[in-house]
């Protein structure tokens, strides 16, 4: 809930020429509902998509007042949309049950899904995160079919590194990847386990990005406060170069 329109769009401005060049990876941006039709706009034509925040449980328009169906995100011109946020799960209460319904809404309206999950300080620390972390991915996952899984992104956010300062070291991020990797294998199979692109979400920053990256199963990022400044979203995004 940052950046009201005028703000978010000269954001996605002064971002545009500063990933231009990006070829390794896929650059997302996720602004709030109010401003998705007014930066998609004016990002048309670049290589950087839009995703909207959250998304509604229902496919039909129905009598949901404040609700956002994800039809609605994709016709103001976003191509994903992130469910299951910790934020979502921890002030909003939302269940892995909540975050399937939206991942199967946001897949029947052809967006691509990030779906999000991690555990609590209190859980890693009790020696439940991967039991949190497996319900989290078979729940939210539940019942799609290879096709539908072939248009998700898993995003691990441990909640105890989230706005907090502290971020996962890069070993600890590897260990949860690898084994969120090994839980879609033996759900799914080893071909869309290998294919799946797994995010890591937790005080990203220019400066810590580059060790995460080296891990073999951290695919990319989902990056928070960082990404409120355009310039600082572009190092993270050429940590590379």
């Amino acid at each position: 809930m940052y950046k009201l329109v005028a703000d978010a769009v000269a954001t996605a401005i002064s971002l545009r020429p500063l990933v231009a060049n990006v070829n390794h990876c896929e650059v997302i941006i996720a602004p709030p509902f109010t401003s998705l039709k007014s930066v998609a706009d004016r990002l048309e034509g670049s290589n950087i998509r839009i995703a909207g925040q959250d998304c509604s449980t229902e496919i039909k328009h129905s009598a949901h007042t404040g609700e956002i169906a994800a039809d609605m995100l994709k016709d103001v011109g976003a191509t994903h949309v992130i469910v299951g946020h910790s934020e979502r799960r921890q002030y909003y209460f939302e269940t892995d049950s909540f975050v399937n319904l939206k991942t199967q809404s946001a897949l029947a309206s052809g967006l691509a899904v990030i779906v999000c999950v991690g555990e609590t300080l209190a859980q890693r620390e009790s020696g439940n995160a991967e039991s949190v972390v497996r319900g989290q991915v078979e729940g939210g996952l539940r019942g799609l079919t290879s096709s539908d899984l072939a248009r998700i992104i898993i995003a691990y956010e441990p909640v105890w590194a989230i706005g907090t300062g502290h971020t996962a070291t890069p070993e600890q991020a590897q260990e949860m990847h690898a084994f969120i990797r090994r839980v879609f294998a033996e759900r799914h199979s080893t071909e869309l386990a290998d294919a799946l692109r797994i995010l890591y979400g937790g005080s990203v920053k220019p400066d810590n990005i580059a060790g995460l990256m080296k891990q073999a199963d951290v695919d990319g990022a989902l990056v928070g406060g960082a990404s409120l400044e355009a310039e600082t979203f572009a190092q993270i995004v050429n940590y590379n170069m």
